[in-house]
Protein backbone atom coordinates (compact mmCIF):
# COMPACT_ATOMS: atom_id res chain seq x y z
CA UNK A 1 0.00 0.00 0.00
CA UNK A 2 1.46 3.35 -0.73
CA UNK A 3 2.15 6.16 1.75
CA UNK A 4 -1.14 8.23 2.38
CA UNK A 5 -1.09 11.49 1.00
CA UNK A 6 0.00 14.31 3.72
CA UNK A 7 -1.60 17.48 3.16
CA UNK A 8 -0.82 21.23 4.06
CA UNK A 9 -3.84 21.16 6.53
CA UNK A 10 -7.10 19.38 8.16
CA UNK A 11 -9.27 21.03 10.00
CA UNK A 12 -9.56 20.38 14.12
CA UNK A 13 -13.65 18.51 13.47
CA UNK A 14 -14.64 15.72 15.24
CA UNK A 15 -17.80 13.61 15.50
CA UNK A 16 -19.56 15.98 17.69
CA UNK A 17 -19.14 19.10 14.80
CA UNK A 18 -20.30 16.79 12.40
CA UNK A 19 -23.24 15.69 14.76
CA UNK A 20 -24.06 19.19 15.79
CA UNK A 21 -24.66 20.39 12.09
CA UNK A 22 -26.66 17.88 11.13
CA UNK A 23 -28.91 18.97 14.36
CA UNK A 24 -28.74 22.26 12.75
CA UNK A 25 -29.70 20.92 9.70
CA UNK A 26 -32.62 19.15 11.46
CA UNK A 27 -33.82 22.71 13.54
CA UNK A 28 -35.36 23.81 10.14
CA UNK A 29 -33.16 27.12 11.03
CA UNK A 30 -29.56 27.23 8.86
CA UNK A 31 -28.85 30.41 8.21
CA UNK A 32 -27.68 33.53 10.88
CA UNK A 33 -29.33 32.34 13.79
CA UNK A 34 -28.92 31.35 17.67
CA UNK A 35 -25.32 29.68 16.91
CA UNK A 36 -24.39 32.57 15.51
CA UNK A 37 -24.75 34.92 18.93
CA UNK A 38 -23.01 32.01 20.47
CA UNK A 39 -20.41 31.82 18.49
CA UNK A 40 -19.84 35.57 18.75
CA UNK A 41 -20.20 35.19 22.81
CA UNK A 42 -17.90 31.96 22.95
CA UNK A 43 -15.38 34.67 20.79
CA UNK A 44 -15.71 37.53 23.35
CA UNK A 45 -15.46 34.65 25.97
CA UNK A 46 -12.20 33.85 24.52
CA UNK A 47 -11.12 37.10 23.69
CA UNK A 48 -12.43 39.51 26.42
CA UNK A 49 -13.85 41.55 23.41
CA UNK A 50 -16.63 43.72 24.02
CA UNK A 51 -18.21 43.34 20.53
CA UNK A 52 -17.89 40.20 18.02
CA UNK A 53 -20.04 40.22 14.79
CA UNK A 54 -19.43 36.73 12.88
CA UNK A 55 -19.45 37.37 8.94
CA UNK A 56 -19.20 34.95 5.81
CA UNK A 57 -14.96 36.30 5.59
CA UNK A 58 -12.69 37.64 7.38
CA UNK A 59 -12.57 39.38 3.95
CA UNK A 60 -15.99 40.79 4.52
CA UNK A 61 -14.96 42.34 7.65
CA UNK A 62 -12.17 43.94 5.76
CA UNK A 63 -14.77 45.15 3.33
CA UNK A 64 -17.18 46.51 6.05
CA UNK A 65 -14.66 48.37 7.68
CA UNK A 66 -13.48 50.13 5.17
CA UNK A 67 -16.70 50.89 4.27
CA UNK A 68 -18.10 52.22 7.13
CA UNK A 69 -14.61 54.38 8.09
CA UNK A 70 -15.41 55.98 4.68
CA UNK A 71 -12.14 55.14 3.44
CA UNK A 72 -11.93 56.05 -0.29
CA UNK A 73 -10.40 58.58 -3.49
CA UNK A 74 -7.16 60.17 -2.34
CA UNK A 75 -6.89 58.19 1.02
CA UNK A 76 -4.17 55.92 2.02
CA UNK A 77 -3.59 53.19 4.04
CA UNK A 78 -0.59 51.26 5.29
CA UNK A 79 -0.23 47.40 5.30
CA UNK A 80 2.39 45.04 4.81
CA UNK A 81 2.57 44.02 1.09
CA UNK A 82 3.73 40.09 3.01
CA UNK A 83 0.07 39.12 3.85
CA UNK A 84 -2.72 37.66 1.63
CA UNK A 85 -4.05 40.04 -1.30
CA UNK A 86 -7.63 40.35 -0.13
CA UNK A 87 -6.61 43.81 1.92
CA UNK A 88 -5.09 45.16 -0.34
CA UNK A 89 -7.69 44.56 -3.40
CA UNK A 90 -10.36 45.72 -1.25
CA UNK A 91 -8.26 48.93 0.26
CA UNK A 92 -8.04 49.73 -4.07
CA UNK A 93 -11.80 48.75 -4.78
CA UNK A 94 -12.55 51.39 -2.45
CA UNK A 95 -10.68 53.90 -4.52
CA UNK A 96 -7.63 54.79 -2.02
CA UNK A 97 -4.08 53.65 -1.96
CA UNK A 98 -2.51 51.29 -0.54
CA UNK A 99 1.07 51.90 1.08
CA UNK A 100 3.01 48.72 1.51
CA UNK A 101 5.20 48.77 4.41
CA UNK A 102 7.85 46.37 4.72
CA UNK A 103 8.66 43.45 7.77
CA UNK A 104 10.80 42.06 9.84
CA UNK A 105 13.30 39.61 8.09
CA UNK A 106 12.53 36.71 10.57
CA UNK A 107 9.22 37.24 11.67
CA UNK A 108 7.55 38.52 8.59
CA UNK A 109 5.56 41.24 11.11
CA UNK A 110 5.37 44.85 10.55
CA UNK A 111 7.03 47.02 13.08
CA UNK A 112 5.73 50.78 14.38
CA UNK A 113 9.73 51.92 13.40
CA UNK A 114 8.71 50.60 10.02
CA UNK A 115 5.39 51.89 9.47
CA UNK A 116 6.32 55.61 10.83
CA UNK A 117 8.09 57.09 7.76
CA UNK A 118 5.53 56.06 5.84
CA UNK A 119 2.73 58.27 7.67
CA UNK A 120 1.37 61.54 5.45
CA UNK A 121 -1.58 63.89 5.81
CA UNK A 122 -3.37 61.23 3.54
CA UNK A 123 -2.94 58.32 5.99
CA UNK A 124 -6.25 57.61 7.19
CA UNK A 125 -5.49 53.65 8.73
CA UNK A 126 -2.89 51.22 9.49
CA UNK A 127 -3.45 47.68 8.90
CA UNK A 128 -0.98 45.44 10.63
CA UNK A 129 -0.80 41.93 10.56
CA UNK A 130 -0.15 39.43 12.89
CA UNK A 131 1.47 36.19 11.12
CA UNK A 132 1.79 32.57 11.16
CA UNK A 133 0.33 32.42 14.75
CA UNK A 134 2.78 35.18 16.09
CA UNK A 135 1.49 38.44 17.60
CA UNK A 136 2.96 41.79 16.94
CA UNK A 137 4.51 44.12 18.91
CA UNK A 138 1.27 45.94 19.51
CA UNK A 139 1.86 48.98 22.15
CA UNK A 140 4.13 50.58 19.91
CA UNK A 141 2.46 50.02 16.97
CA UNK A 142 -0.84 51.64 18.73
CA UNK A 143 0.80 54.37 20.38
CA UNK A 144 2.12 55.33 16.89
CA UNK A 145 -1.77 55.59 15.92
CA UNK A 146 -2.28 57.48 18.56
CA UNK A 147 0.55 59.81 18.51
CA UNK A 148 -0.43 60.89 14.83
CA UNK A 149 -4.55 60.29 15.35
CA UNK A 150 -4.77 57.37 12.92
CA UNK A 151 -6.56 54.48 13.78
CA UNK A 152 -4.94 50.88 14.16
CA UNK A 153 -7.00 47.82 13.05
CA UNK A 154 -5.50 44.81 13.46
CA UNK A 155 -5.62 41.72 10.64
CA UNK A 156 -5.96 38.69 12.85
CA UNK A 157 -6.48 35.97 10.54
CA UNK A 158 -3.74 34.22 11.63
CA UNK A 159 -4.02 34.70 15.53
CA UNK A 160 -7.57 33.10 16.96
CA UNK A 161 -5.71 32.04 20.54
CA UNK A 162 -2.56 34.06 20.12
CA UNK A 163 -2.08 36.20 23.00
CA UNK A 164 0.56 39.94 23.45
CA UNK A 165 1.90 40.61 26.82
CA UNK A 166 -0.25 37.89 28.30
CA UNK A 167 -3.75 39.18 26.47
CA UNK A 168 -5.44 37.57 24.08
CA UNK A 169 -5.21 38.86 20.68
CA UNK A 170 -8.70 40.82 20.11
CA UNK A 171 -9.25 42.21 23.41
CA UNK A 172 -8.21 46.01 22.54
CA UNK A 173 -9.05 47.52 19.86
CA UNK A 174 -10.61 46.53 16.47
CA UNK A 175 -9.62 42.89 14.97
CA UNK A 176 -10.49 40.66 11.95
CA UNK A 177 -10.51 37.46 12.24
CA UNK A 178 -10.41 34.16 10.16
CA UNK A 179 -12.43 31.00 10.31
CA UNK A 180 -11.20 29.92 6.69
CA UNK A 181 -10.75 26.44 6.30
CA UNK A 182 -7.07 26.76 6.91
CA UNK A 183 -7.20 28.44 9.80
CA UNK A 184 -7.07 26.74 13.18
CA UNK A 185 -10.58 27.37 14.17
CA UNK A 186 -13.28 27.14 11.21
CA UNK A 187 -16.14 27.50 10.13
CA UNK A 188 -15.62 26.25 6.78
CA UNK A 189 -16.18 29.73 5.36
CA UNK A 190 -16.25 32.73 7.85
CA UNK A 191 -14.94 35.58 9.86
CA UNK A 192 -15.32 37.38 13.09
CA UNK A 193 -15.44 41.03 13.64
CA UNK A 194 -13.99 42.35 17.11
CA UNK A 195 -13.85 45.58 18.42
CA UNK A 196 -14.54 47.75 21.85
CA UNK A 197 -16.20 50.58 19.92
CA UNK A 198 -19.62 50.10 20.63
CA UNK A 199 -20.96 52.44 17.40
CA UNK A 200 -19.11 50.59 14.99
CA UNK A 201 -19.95 47.37 16.35
CA UNK A 202 -23.57 48.20 15.59
CA UNK A 203 -22.80 49.57 12.03
CA UNK A 204 -21.41 46.30 11.26
CA UNK A 205 -23.67 44.48 12.62
CA UNK A 206 -26.42 46.51 10.40
CA UNK A 207 -24.10 46.54 7.19
CA UNK A 208 -23.42 43.02 7.25
CA UNK A 209 -27.38 42.24 6.33
CA UNK A 210 -28.67 44.77 3.93
CA UNK A 211 -28.68 47.75 6.47
CA UNK A 212 -31.90 46.44 8.50
CA UNK A 213 -31.45 48.40 12.16
CA UNK A 214 -32.12 45.06 14.13
CA UNK A 215 -30.22 41.80 13.21
CA UNK A 216 -31.70 38.85 11.11
CA UNK A 217 -32.01 37.04 13.83
CA UNK A 218 -34.44 38.29 16.99
CA UNK A 219 -33.51 36.09 19.92
CA UNK A 220 -37.07 36.51 21.05
CA UNK A 221 -39.05 36.30 18.79
CA UNK A 222 -36.89 33.35 16.94
CA UNK A 223 -37.48 35.48 13.92
CA UNK A 224 -37.03 38.76 11.84
CA UNK A 225 -39.18 41.67 13.65
CA UNK A 226 -41.75 42.67 11.29
CA UNK A 227 -41.12 46.43 11.95
CA UNK A 228 -37.47 45.90 10.47
CA UNK A 229 -36.87 48.51 8.35
CA UNK A 230 -33.68 49.23 6.19
CA UNK A 231 -31.55 52.37 7.79
CA UNK A 232 -28.51 52.14 4.79
CA UNK A 233 -27.67 50.69 2.22
CA UNK A 234 -25.79 47.12 3.81
CA UNK A 235 -24.70 44.13 2.05
CA UNK A 236 -25.05 40.44 2.63
CA UNK A 237 -22.40 39.11 5.04
CA UNK A 238 -23.80 37.13 6.98
CA UNK A 239 -22.88 33.44 8.52
CA UNK A 240 -25.21 30.83 8.27
CA UNK A 241 -25.62 28.80 11.42
CA UNK A 242 -24.51 25.54 9.58
CA UNK A 243 -21.31 27.36 9.75
CA UNK A 244 -21.31 29.17 13.39
CA UNK A 245 -21.90 25.76 15.07
CA UNK A 246 -19.27 23.82 13.20
CA UNK A 247 -16.84 26.49 14.50
CA UNK A 248 -18.60 26.81 18.50
CA UNK A 249 -17.23 23.07 18.81
CA UNK A 250 -13.87 24.04 17.85
CA UNK A 251 -13.90 26.99 19.93
CA UNK A 252 -14.19 25.12 22.90
CA UNK A 253 -11.13 22.86 21.95
CA UNK A 254 -9.01 26.09 21.14
CA UNK A 255 -6.51 25.37 24.18
CA UNK A 256 -6.34 21.64 23.26
CA UNK A 257 -6.30 22.56 19.39
CA UNK A 258 -3.59 25.15 20.05
CA UNK A 259 -1.58 22.46 22.37
CA UNK A 260 -1.39 20.12 19.94
CA UNK A 261 -0.26 22.66 17.11
CA UNK A 262 2.87 23.60 19.59
CA UNK A 263 3.98 20.28 20.56
CA UNK A 264 4.31 19.87 16.80
CA UNK A 265 5.45 22.82 15.85
CA UNK A 266 8.50 23.25 18.43
CA UNK A 267 9.31 19.16 17.58
CA UNK A 268 9.70 20.37 13.84
CA UNK A 269 11.59 23.46 15.03
CA UNK A 270 14.31 21.11 17.20
CA UNK A 271 14.25 18.79 13.52
CA UNK A 272 14.16 21.42 11.17
CA UNK A 273 18.06 22.97 13.02
CA UNK A 274 19.90 20.20 11.77
CA UNK A 275 19.25 21.08 7.84
CA UNK A 276 21.73 23.84 6.39
CA UNK A 277 19.43 25.94 4.15
CA UNK A 278 16.75 25.71 5.95
CA UNK A 279 15.22 28.11 8.57
CA UNK A 280 12.34 28.93 9.97
CA UNK A 281 10.42 31.48 10.77
CA UNK A 282 11.84 33.31 14.06
CA UNK A 283 9.65 33.77 17.57
CA UNK A 284 9.24 36.94 18.81
CA UNK A 285 11.23 37.91 21.74
CA UNK A 286 9.26 40.03 23.50
CA UNK A 287 6.40 38.47 25.43
CA UNK A 288 3.52 36.66 23.49
CA UNK A 289 1.49 33.22 23.16
CA UNK A 290 1.97 31.93 19.72
CA UNK A 291 -1.30 29.67 18.52
CA UNK A 292 0.85 28.19 15.14
CA UNK A 293 -1.74 28.79 12.92
CA UNK A 294 1.40 28.16 10.39
CA UNK A 295 4.73 26.16 10.40
CA UNK A 296 7.18 28.36 7.78
CA UNK A 297 10.54 27.75 6.53
CA UNK A 298 12.84 29.79 4.68
CA UNK A 299 14.83 27.77 1.71
CA UNK A 300 18.11 29.25 0.93
CA UNK A 301 18.50 27.47 -2.49
CA UNK A 302 22.16 29.07 -2.19
CA UNK A 303 22.75 26.98 0.16
CA UNK A 304 20.24 23.85 -0.10
CA UNK A 305 20.76 23.24 -3.64
CA UNK A 306 17.05 23.91 -5.13
CA UNK A 307 15.04 26.65 -4.55
CA UNK A 308 11.53 26.57 -2.92
CA UNK A 309 9.21 25.59 -5.71
CA UNK A 310 11.21 22.78 -6.66
CA UNK A 311 11.06 21.85 -2.78
CA UNK A 312 7.28 22.20 -3.25
CA UNK A 313 7.24 20.06 -6.42
CA UNK A 314 9.45 17.43 -5.26
CA UNK A 315 7.32 17.37 -2.12
CA UNK A 316 4.24 16.66 -4.16
CA UNK A 317 6.33 13.28 -5.52
CA UNK A 318 6.62 12.10 -2.30
CA UNK A 319 3.02 12.51 -1.05
CA UNK A 320 3.44 15.98 0.81
CA UNK A 321 1.81 18.87 0.68
CA UNK A 322 3.35 22.21 1.02
CA UNK A 323 2.23 26.19 0.34
CA UNK A 324 3.26 29.77 0.32
CA UNK A 325 2.26 31.88 2.95
CA UNK A 326 2.37 34.43 0.76
CA UNK A 327 3.63 35.73 -2.58
CA UNK A 328 3.64 39.88 -1.49
CA UNK A 329 0.89 41.48 -2.89
CA UNK A 330 3.14 43.82 -4.72
CA UNK A 331 4.72 41.16 -6.74
CA UNK A 332 1.40 39.92 -8.14
CA UNK A 333 0.20 40.38 -11.52
CA UNK A 334 -2.07 43.17 -11.50
CA UNK A 335 0.14 45.28 -9.08
CA UNK A 336 3.09 44.97 -11.12
CA UNK A 337 1.43 45.92 -14.03
CA UNK A 338 -0.53 49.28 -12.44
CA UNK A 339 0.29 50.26 -9.28
CA UNK A 340 3.10 52.55 -10.16
CA UNK A 341 0.94 54.26 -12.57
CA UNK A 342 -1.89 54.58 -10.24
CA UNK A 343 -0.09 55.31 -7.14
CA UNK A 344 3.84 56.24 -7.48
CA UNK A 345 6.68 54.46 -6.71
CA UNK A 346 6.70 51.36 -4.28
CA UNK A 347 9.50 51.68 -1.59
CA UNK A 348 11.72 49.45 -0.53
CA UNK A 349 10.94 45.99 0.88
CA UNK A 350 13.66 44.14 0.67
CA UNK A 351 12.67 42.31 3.73
CA UNK A 352 9.23 41.40 1.73
CA UNK A 353 11.04 40.83 -1.28
CA UNK A 354 13.33 37.95 -0.13
CA UNK A 355 10.79 35.93 1.77
CA UNK A 356 8.71 36.49 -0.98
CA UNK A 357 10.92 34.32 -2.78
CA UNK A 358 12.20 31.52 0.03
CA UNK A 359 8.73 30.90 2.53
CA UNK A 360 7.15 27.42 2.35
CA UNK A 361 4.38 25.76 4.55
CA UNK A 362 5.13 22.41 5.39
CA UNK A 363 2.28 20.75 7.13
CA UNK A 364 0.66 21.07 10.24
CA UNK A 365 -2.57 20.03 11.97
CA UNK A 366 -3.69 18.75 14.75
CA UNK A 367 -4.31 14.95 13.76
CA UNK A 368 -0.06 15.18 12.62
CA UNK A 369 1.88 12.62 14.47
CA UNK A 370 6.02 13.14 15.25
CA UNK A 371 5.77 10.63 12.79
CA UNK A 372 4.63 12.88 9.95
CA UNK A 373 6.76 15.65 10.75
CA UNK A 374 9.59 12.87 10.56
CA UNK A 375 8.62 12.20 7.33
CA UNK A 376 8.33 15.93 6.17
CA UNK A 377 12.16 16.70 7.76
CA UNK A 378 13.58 13.34 6.68
CA UNK A 379 11.83 14.57 3.15
CA UNK A 380 13.56 17.83 3.38
CA UNK A 381 16.80 16.25 4.30
CA UNK A 382 16.85 14.01 1.12
CA UNK A 383 16.08 16.39 -1.00
CA UNK A 384 18.88 18.88 0.25
CA UNK A 385 21.74 15.81 -0.14
CA UNK A 386 20.30 15.11 -3.76
CA UNK A 387 21.03 18.28 -4.72
CA UNK A 388 23.99 19.76 -3.04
Amino acid sequence: MSTPFLPLCRPAIIEEDIQAVADVLRSGWITTGPKNAQLEQKIMDHTGAKHAVALSSATAGMHLLLYAMGIGAGDEVITPSMTWVSTVNLITLMGAKPVFVDVNVNTLMTTAELIEPLITDKTKLIIPVHYAGAALDLDAIYALGERYNIPVVEDAAHALGAEYQDVPVGRQGTCIFSLHAIKNITSAEGGIFTTDNAQLAERIRRLKFHGLAVDTFDRETQGRAPQAEVAEPGFKYNMPDICAVLALGQMSRIAEITQKRTELALYYREQLAEIEGITPLSVPSYQHKHCWHLLIIRVDATVFGIDRNEVIELFKTKGIGAGIHFKACHTQKYYREHYIEKFGKILSLKNTEKNSEQICSLPLFPDMSVNDVNRVVNTLKNLSGKNK
